[in-house]
């Protein structure tokens, strides 16, 4: 019954064209090279039939000099290709554990993905019903799973620089595909990303597998480049309540540490993601932010690998955009001082209206409407009284402060993002007033356009623009003295 199941991943095709002969009798050929010759003779100089890839599996007919008489199914088409360009291996319960050691060498070997899933295929064709229903079909599915998501981030990555190179991975992933390996591909941030659509890890944790092949299904299905950017808010809230149930399903004490890092590090984002759409619904926020800071709280960065560090400060700068919905809702503040208040705007919006004690919501000091997330918590009016900053959030992984100044003509507001780039992940939030009512300072941190920049700056007030920076708070005088105690209790950007 489980190679029924598991047939569904690996289907060869090329026993499935010669029914006639039973697969136990057939030898066979895997091809270990790319761009091997299929031969019409066996000769260099014979014409070539066709043109083979590492992976791909051909049945063994004869042998000539140092050639293989050879059949591939799929073409439709016999030849001969050199010897020293195959392996040939049997499809026997005997030789099962040697294939099973050839795909344990084979996961850890950059650029023989398509190898990999040839050797996959043909051990769980070799290997005993017994063996795929215990610990060894699980691993096989482990790496299976693995050689197709390094495959699709190879494709993703742009790391073939030439055509030739990225020939080479269209026909590696033409070859994975012929086995029953399904791939999604979509655009984001102007490249297509390709995404394995994880078929083999679902069927991992539905298994009796090990806390890290779980660790390893799990971060592989709820990777953030293979969300599809075109999915409504209902279905993306769906689909994240699915990444967080399928995340805390995995006993993260059991891991090692840098592996546990990874998991702790996607629960967090998932989490912060979370708070903001339930916020964006209406819904208590505050527990799914909380447990986003908790996550992020428990990374032992002394054991974040290199490949690592910018995935923690992407989910550093995903729970930094949420994090607001911790807070405790605001207290009464109604005064002579200016403070804001929020009402129902038009559908999906939420409206800012700044009062004071002679100014009501009949007419207020200025109003401004937003399909962001206001949190109201963020809410600080300076010493002097003349300027009011505000965090607004207009996407799940993206924070900016809105600057209420009060001028001669009447109180104004401006936006500031965490960037100049297009919207990334980031956030820019308030870190405290410079006595005299005409700076303000501020911490964004933003990854955009394939850039990464964090920066503390001294901003002006009237026009926004930066009069001191650093990449250090100790190094600006102002952070020194005029930082509010709050945001250095709260702040995620002093990690």
């Amino acid at each position: 019954m489980f190679r029924t199941v598991i047939g569904a991943i690996a289907l060869v095709l090329w026993i499935s064209a010669a029914p006639a002969v039973a697969a136990e009798n057939v030898e066979t050929a895997i091809i270990t090279k790319d761009q091997a010759s299929l031969r019409a003779a066996p000769r260099a100089s014979a014409r070539q039939q066709a043109v083979l890839w590492q992976g791909e599996m051909v049945e063994v007919r004869g042998e000539r000099m140092d050639y293989l008489q050879v059949y591939d199914y799929r073409r439709e088409r016999g030849g001969f290709v050199h010897a020293s360009l195959v392996r040939r291996v049997k499809l026997t319960a005997e030789d099962a554990p040697e294939l099973l050691s050839i795909v344990r060498f084979l996961r850890d070997t950059p650029g023989a993905e398509a190898l990999g899933i040839g050797y996959a295929v043909a051990y769980v064709q070799a290997a005993p019903a017994e063996s795929l229903q215990g610990e060894a079909g699980t691993e096989i599915l482990d790496a299976l799973g693995g050689f197709a998501d390094r495959l699709a981030r190879r494709a993703s990555s742009g790391s073939a620089r030439s055509r030739a190179g990225e020939s080479v991975l269209s026909v590696h992933l033409d070859v994975a595909t012929r086995y029953g390996i399904n791939f999604t591909s979509h655009e984001r941030d102007g490249h297509m990303q390709i995404c394995y659509d994880g078929d083999a890890f679902r069927r991992v944790l539905a298994l009796r597998s090990g806390p890290a092949q779980r660790a390893r299904a799990t971060l592989a299905l709820t990777r953030y480049e293979c969300i599809d950017p075109d999915l409504g808010p209902l279905q993306r809230g769906r689909l994240d309540e699915w990444r967080a149930d399928v995340l805390d399903g995995v006993d993260a004490s059991a891991l090692p540490a840098y592996l546990r890092n990874r998991l702790l590090m996607r629960r967090a984002s998932v989490w912060s993601s979370l708070a903001y759409q339930r916020a964006r619904r209406g819904e208590a926020a505050d527990a799914a932010a909380t447990r986003a800071l908790t996550a992020l709280a428990g990374i032992d960065k002394s054991e974040l690998t290199e490949e690592d560090v910018m995935a923690y400060n992407d989910a550093a700068m995903r729970v930094s955009a949420s994090r607001w919905a911790a807070a405790p809702p605001p207290a009464g503040n109604k005064g002579k001082r200016a403070y804001i208040v929020t009402e129902a705007g038009g559908p999906g919006e939420t409206c800012i209206v700044l009062l004071d004690d002679k100014h009501d919501a009949t007419s207020p000091l200025v109003r401004r409407c937003t399909y962001g997330i206001v949190w109201a918590s963020s809410a600080t009016l300076n010493r002097e009284g003349n300027a009011l900053a505000l965090a607004v959030q207009p996407m799940d992984a993206w924070r900016e402060i809105w600057v209420f100044r009060k001028q001669a003509g009447g109180w104004t507001v401006r936006v500031l993002p965490p960037a100049t780039t297009m919207p990334g992940i980031g956030y820019a939030e308030f870190a405290g007033w410079v006595p005299g009512g005409t700076q303000m300072l501020v911490a964004r941190e933003a990854r955009g356009e394939g850039k990464y920049q964090r920066n503390f700056e001294v901003m002006r007030l009237d026009t926004l623009a930066v009069a001191r920076q650093a990449s250090d708070p100790t190094i600006l005088g102002a952070f020194q003295r005029w930082q509010d105690p709050s945001w250095k209790e709260q702040t995620l950007s002093l990690r």
